[in-house]
Protein backbone atom coordinates (compact mmCIF):
# COMPACT_ATOMS: atom_id res chain seq x y z
CA UNK A 1 0.00 0.00 0.00
CA UNK A 2 1.51 3.34 -1.11
CA UNK A 3 0.86 6.49 0.90
CA UNK A 4 1.31 10.24 0.52
CA UNK A 5 1.63 12.32 3.70
CA UNK A 6 0.10 15.84 3.59
CA UNK A 7 1.03 18.48 6.20
CA UNK A 8 3.85 16.05 6.96
CA UNK A 9 5.77 18.33 9.33
CA UNK A 10 8.95 16.65 10.50
CA UNK A 11 7.60 13.17 9.76
CA UNK A 12 6.03 11.55 12.84
CA UNK A 13 3.04 10.13 10.94
CA UNK A 14 5.22 9.04 8.02
CA UNK A 15 7.61 7.15 10.28
CA UNK A 16 4.74 5.50 12.16
CA UNK A 17 3.22 4.22 8.94
CA UNK A 18 6.58 2.98 7.67
CA UNK A 19 7.11 1.07 10.90
CA UNK A 20 3.92 -0.87 10.22
CA UNK A 21 4.64 -1.58 6.57
CA UNK A 22 2.82 1.12 4.59
CA UNK A 23 5.12 2.57 1.94
CA UNK A 24 5.46 6.38 1.87
CA UNK A 25 6.04 7.52 -1.71
CA UNK A 26 5.89 11.29 -1.14
CA UNK A 27 5.26 13.98 1.46
CA UNK A 28 4.10 17.60 1.29
CA UNK A 29 4.32 20.63 3.57
CA UNK A 30 4.86 24.39 3.33
CA UNK A 31 7.11 25.03 6.35
CA UNK A 32 10.75 25.25 5.29
CA UNK A 33 12.21 24.26 8.69
CA UNK A 34 10.06 21.13 8.93
CA UNK A 35 10.82 20.24 5.31
CA UNK A 36 14.55 20.43 6.03
CA UNK A 37 14.18 18.05 8.98
CA UNK A 38 12.00 15.66 6.99
CA UNK A 39 14.48 15.65 4.11
CA UNK A 40 17.35 14.95 6.52
CA UNK A 41 15.65 11.81 7.82
CA UNK A 42 13.88 10.21 4.85
CA UNK A 43 15.00 9.17 1.37
CA UNK A 44 11.63 9.48 -0.40
CA UNK A 45 10.57 12.81 -1.97
CA UNK A 46 9.29 15.65 0.21
CA UNK A 47 7.84 18.62 -1.66
CA UNK A 48 7.14 22.20 -0.65
CA UNK A 49 3.56 23.05 -1.53
CA UNK A 50 0.85 25.38 -0.29
CA UNK A 51 -1.87 22.78 0.30
CA UNK A 52 -4.41 25.59 0.52
CA UNK A 53 -3.90 25.96 -3.25
CA UNK A 54 -6.03 22.92 -3.91
CA UNK A 55 -5.72 22.87 -7.70
CA UNK A 56 -1.91 22.94 -7.58
CA UNK A 57 -1.79 20.41 -4.75
CA UNK A 58 -4.08 17.97 -6.54
CA UNK A 59 -1.97 18.10 -9.70
CA UNK A 60 1.22 17.35 -7.75
CA UNK A 61 -0.17 14.67 -5.44
CA UNK A 62 -1.99 12.81 -8.21
CA UNK A 63 1.36 11.97 -9.84
CA UNK A 64 2.14 9.64 -6.93
CA UNK A 65 -1.05 7.59 -7.46
CA UNK A 66 -1.45 6.86 -3.72
CA UNK A 67 -3.56 4.05 -2.28
CA UNK A 68 -3.91 6.11 0.88
CA UNK A 69 -3.52 9.79 1.73
CA UNK A 70 -2.59 10.53 5.34
CA UNK A 71 -2.18 13.83 7.14
CA UNK A 72 -2.89 16.11 10.05
CA UNK A 73 -4.09 19.53 8.84
CA UNK A 74 -3.03 22.39 11.16
CA UNK A 75 -5.02 22.22 14.38
CA UNK A 76 -4.27 25.57 16.06
CA UNK A 77 -7.70 27.02 15.27
CA UNK A 78 -9.38 24.10 17.05
CA UNK A 79 -6.91 23.47 19.88
CA UNK A 80 -7.73 24.04 23.54
CA UNK A 81 -4.30 25.71 23.73
CA UNK A 82 -5.30 28.25 21.08
CA UNK A 83 -8.06 30.81 20.61
CA UNK A 84 -10.61 28.21 19.53
CA UNK A 85 -11.57 30.26 16.49
CA UNK A 86 -12.30 27.79 13.73
CA UNK A 87 -12.53 30.65 11.24
CA UNK A 88 -9.02 31.89 12.02
CA UNK A 89 -7.74 30.70 8.63
CA UNK A 90 -5.92 27.48 9.43
CA UNK A 91 -9.19 25.65 9.92
CA UNK A 92 -9.81 26.11 6.20
CA UNK A 93 -6.89 23.73 5.55
CA UNK A 94 -9.02 20.91 6.99
CA UNK A 95 -11.49 21.58 4.18
CA UNK A 96 -8.62 21.77 1.69
CA UNK A 97 -7.47 18.36 2.89
CA UNK A 98 -10.97 16.94 2.40
CA UNK A 99 -11.25 18.45 -1.09
CA UNK A 100 -7.83 17.14 -2.14
CA UNK A 101 -8.65 13.63 -0.93
CA UNK A 102 -12.05 13.71 -2.60
CA UNK A 103 -10.58 14.88 -5.91
CA UNK A 104 -7.84 12.23 -6.01
CA UNK A 105 -10.05 9.52 -4.45
CA UNK A 106 -7.48 7.08 -3.11
CA UNK A 107 -9.01 3.93 -1.68
CA UNK A 108 -8.12 5.09 1.84
CA UNK A 109 -7.41 8.25 3.78
CA UNK A 110 -6.43 9.09 7.35
CA UNK A 111 -6.99 12.51 8.94
CA UNK A 112 -5.56 13.35 12.37
CA UNK A 113 -6.38 16.39 14.52
CA UNK A 114 -7.08 17.60 18.05
CA UNK A 115 -10.04 16.07 19.84
CA UNK A 116 -11.96 19.37 19.86
CA UNK A 117 -12.41 19.30 16.08
CA UNK A 118 -15.58 17.23 16.54
CA UNK A 119 -17.25 20.32 18.06
CA UNK A 120 -16.62 22.51 14.99
CA UNK A 121 -18.53 23.33 11.83
CA UNK A 122 -15.36 22.68 9.81
CA UNK A 123 -15.54 19.05 10.88
CA UNK A 124 -19.17 18.80 9.75
CA UNK A 125 -18.26 20.34 6.38
CA UNK A 126 -15.26 18.07 5.89
CA UNK A 127 -17.32 15.00 6.75
CA UNK A 128 -19.92 15.97 4.15
CA UNK A 129 -17.20 16.33 1.51
CA UNK A 130 -15.86 12.86 2.29
CA UNK A 131 -19.32 11.28 2.27
CA UNK A 132 -20.20 12.83 -1.10
CA UNK A 133 -16.99 11.34 -2.52
CA UNK A 134 -18.13 7.87 -1.47
CA UNK A 135 -16.11 7.22 1.69
CA UNK A 136 -17.28 5.17 4.63
CA UNK A 137 -15.94 6.79 7.79
CA UNK A 138 -14.57 5.58 11.09
CA UNK A 139 -13.63 8.26 13.57
CA UNK A 140 -12.73 8.25 17.23
CA UNK A 141 -10.68 9.98 19.93
CA UNK A 142 -7.59 7.97 20.84
CA UNK A 143 -5.59 8.39 24.04
CA UNK A 144 -1.97 8.02 22.90
CA UNK A 145 -0.98 6.48 26.25
CA UNK A 146 -3.10 3.44 25.31
CA UNK A 147 -1.45 3.27 21.87
CA UNK A 148 2.21 2.76 22.75
CA UNK A 149 3.06 6.38 23.60
CA UNK A 150 4.18 7.43 27.11
CA UNK A 151 2.05 10.56 26.95
CA UNK A 152 -1.49 11.59 27.89
CA UNK A 153 -2.41 13.01 24.49
CA UNK A 154 -5.93 12.75 23.10
CA UNK A 155 -6.17 12.94 19.32
CA UNK A 156 -8.98 12.73 16.80
CA UNK A 157 -8.48 10.06 14.13
CA UNK A 158 -10.68 9.64 11.06
CA UNK A 159 -10.11 6.80 8.61
CA UNK A 160 -12.04 6.66 5.34
CA UNK A 161 -12.39 3.86 2.79
CA UNK A 162 -14.22 4.04 -0.50
CA UNK A 163 -17.55 2.20 -0.67
CA UNK A 164 -17.29 1.02 2.94
CA UNK A 165 -19.88 1.27 5.70
CA UNK A 166 -19.43 3.82 8.47
CA UNK A 167 -17.72 2.51 11.59
CA UNK A 168 -15.91 -0.23 9.65
CA UNK A 169 -12.66 0.09 11.64
CA UNK A 170 -14.10 0.70 15.10
CA UNK A 171 -13.60 -2.80 16.47
CA UNK A 172 -10.07 -3.15 15.09
CA UNK A 173 -9.01 0.09 16.77
CA UNK A 174 -10.61 -0.91 20.09
CA UNK A 175 -9.03 -4.35 19.98
CA UNK A 176 -5.52 -2.90 19.81
CA UNK A 177 -5.85 -0.55 22.80
CA UNK A 178 -3.64 -1.35 25.77
CA UNK A 179 -5.28 -2.23 29.09
CA UNK A 180 -3.29 0.41 31.00
CA UNK A 181 -1.70 3.76 30.23
CA UNK A 182 1.95 3.71 29.25
CA UNK A 183 4.10 5.67 31.69
CA UNK A 184 7.38 7.43 30.97
CA UNK A 185 9.12 4.76 33.07
CA UNK A 186 7.43 1.97 31.06
CA UNK A 187 8.91 3.40 27.87
CA UNK A 188 12.36 4.58 29.01
CA UNK A 189 13.19 2.44 32.05
CA UNK A 190 15.91 4.39 33.88
CA UNK A 191 17.35 5.91 30.70
CA UNK A 192 16.31 9.48 31.58
CA UNK A 193 18.21 9.43 34.88
CA UNK A 194 15.45 11.32 36.68
CA UNK A 195 12.32 10.57 38.71
CA UNK A 196 10.49 13.89 38.37
CA UNK A 197 10.55 16.73 35.84
CA UNK A 198 9.00 20.13 35.18
CA UNK A 199 6.44 20.89 32.45
CA UNK A 200 5.30 24.53 32.33
CA UNK A 201 1.57 24.71 33.16
CA UNK A 202 -0.83 26.87 31.17
CA UNK A 203 -1.86 28.48 34.43
CA UNK A 204 -0.45 28.34 37.94
CA UNK A 205 -3.64 26.81 39.30
CA UNK A 206 -2.26 23.62 37.73
CA UNK A 207 0.72 21.61 38.83
CA UNK A 208 4.02 21.74 36.96
CA UNK A 209 5.90 18.71 38.34
CA UNK A 210 5.35 15.22 36.95
CA UNK A 211 6.60 11.75 37.83
CA UNK A 212 8.06 9.24 35.38
CA UNK A 213 5.59 6.75 36.89
CA UNK A 214 2.71 8.37 35.00
CA UNK A 215 2.22 9.27 31.33
CA UNK A 216 3.76 12.58 30.31
CA UNK A 217 1.29 15.42 29.84
CA UNK A 218 0.78 16.49 26.23
CA UNK A 219 4.01 17.60 24.59
CA UNK A 220 3.27 21.15 23.44
CA UNK A 221 5.12 23.37 20.96
CA UNK A 222 6.88 25.36 23.68
CA UNK A 223 9.31 24.21 26.36
CA UNK A 224 9.81 26.84 29.05
CA UNK A 225 12.30 26.65 31.92
CA UNK A 226 11.11 26.37 35.51
CA UNK A 227 10.74 29.92 36.89
CA UNK A 228 13.10 30.80 39.72
CA UNK A 229 10.11 31.59 41.94
CA UNK A 230 8.08 28.45 41.17
CA UNK A 231 6.09 27.42 44.25
CA UNK A 232 5.31 23.76 44.83
CA UNK A 233 1.67 23.08 43.90
CA UNK A 234 -0.54 20.98 46.18
CA UNK A 235 -0.74 18.32 43.43
CA UNK A 236 2.99 18.26 42.66
CA UNK A 237 4.32 14.79 43.62
CA UNK A 238 7.42 16.26 45.37
CA UNK A 239 8.26 18.14 48.55
CA UNK A 240 11.45 19.70 47.20
CA UNK A 241 12.42 21.23 43.84
CA UNK A 242 16.04 20.14 44.18
CA UNK A 243 17.25 18.55 40.92
CA UNK A 244 13.97 19.19 39.11
CA UNK A 245 14.39 20.32 35.48
CA UNK A 246 12.38 20.49 32.27
CA UNK A 247 12.82 17.75 29.70
CA UNK A 248 15.32 18.54 26.97
CA UNK A 249 14.29 18.96 23.34
CA UNK A 250 15.67 15.50 22.57
CA UNK A 251 13.81 13.90 25.49
CA UNK A 252 10.57 15.57 24.39
CA UNK A 253 11.03 14.18 20.87
CA UNK A 254 11.53 10.71 22.34
CA UNK A 255 8.32 11.03 24.38
CA UNK A 256 6.71 11.69 20.99
CA UNK A 257 8.33 8.28 20.21
CA UNK A 258 10.80 9.60 17.64
CA UNK A 259 13.95 7.46 17.66
CA UNK A 260 16.93 8.85 19.55
CA UNK A 261 18.92 9.23 16.31
CA UNK A 262 16.21 11.26 14.53
CA UNK A 263 17.91 14.37 13.16
CA UNK A 264 16.44 17.76 14.12
CA UNK A 265 17.71 20.95 12.50
CA UNK A 266 17.17 24.69 12.91
CA UNK A 267 16.82 26.86 15.97
CA UNK A 268 15.49 25.46 19.23
CA UNK A 269 12.18 27.34 19.04
CA UNK A 270 11.31 25.81 15.68
CA UNK A 271 12.47 22.36 16.76
CA UNK A 272 10.23 22.51 19.83
CA UNK A 273 7.30 23.65 17.68
CA UNK A 274 7.64 20.86 15.13
CA UNK A 275 8.05 18.24 17.88
CA UNK A 276 4.90 19.52 19.63
CA UNK A 277 2.99 19.60 16.34
CA UNK A 278 3.99 16.07 15.32
CA UNK A 279 1.82 12.98 15.42
CA UNK A 280 3.53 10.60 17.88
CA UNK A 281 5.30 7.96 15.81
CA UNK A 282 3.77 5.05 17.71
CA UNK A 283 0.27 6.51 17.40
CA UNK A 284 0.72 6.61 13.63
CA UNK A 285 1.92 3.02 13.72
CA UNK A 286 -1.09 2.03 15.85
CA UNK A 287 -3.55 3.31 13.23
CA UNK A 288 -1.56 1.87 10.32
CA UNK A 289 -1.63 -1.58 11.96
CA UNK A 290 -5.41 -1.38 12.30
CA UNK A 291 -5.73 -0.60 8.59
CA UNK A 292 -3.41 -3.46 7.59
CA UNK A 293 -5.19 -5.90 9.90
CA UNK A 294 -8.51 -4.90 8.35
CA UNK A 295 -7.31 -5.77 4.84
CA UNK A 296 -5.37 -8.84 5.98
CA UNK A 297 -1.92 -7.58 5.02
CA UNK A 298 1.12 -8.38 7.16
CA UNK A 299 2.54 -5.78 9.52
CA UNK A 300 6.28 -5.30 8.97
CA UNK A 301 8.74 -2.50 9.66
CA UNK A 302 10.02 -1.01 6.39
CA UNK A 303 11.31 2.23 7.90
CA UNK A 304 14.96 1.25 7.44
CA UNK A 305 14.47 1.36 3.66
CA UNK A 306 13.31 4.97 3.90
CA UNK A 307 15.47 6.36 6.70
CA UNK A 308 18.68 8.18 5.88
CA UNK A 309 21.77 7.41 7.92
CA UNK A 310 21.75 10.01 10.70
CA UNK A 311 24.51 12.58 10.64
CA UNK A 312 25.66 12.92 14.27
CA UNK A 313 27.04 16.42 13.60
CA UNK A 314 23.50 17.63 12.89
CA UNK A 315 21.85 16.12 15.95
CA UNK A 316 21.18 17.99 19.18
Amino acid sequence: MNAVDLFCGCGGLSLGFLRSGINIVGAFDNWDDALAVYQSNFSHPVIKCDLGDEKLAISQIRKFNPDIIIGGPPCQDFSSAGKRNENGGRGDLTLSYAKIVSAIRPEWFLMENVSRIVKTNKFIEAKEIFKKAGYGLTYTILDASLCGVPQKRKRFIMVGKLHEKDGFLDEELKKQLAEKEMTVADYFGDKLKLKFYYRHPRSYVRRGIFSINEPSPTIRGVNRPMPAGYTIHSNDPVKSLKGIRPLTTRERSMIQTFPEDFCFLGNKTNQEQMIGNAVPVNLGSFVAKAILNHVGEPVCDISAKHRKQPDPTLNL
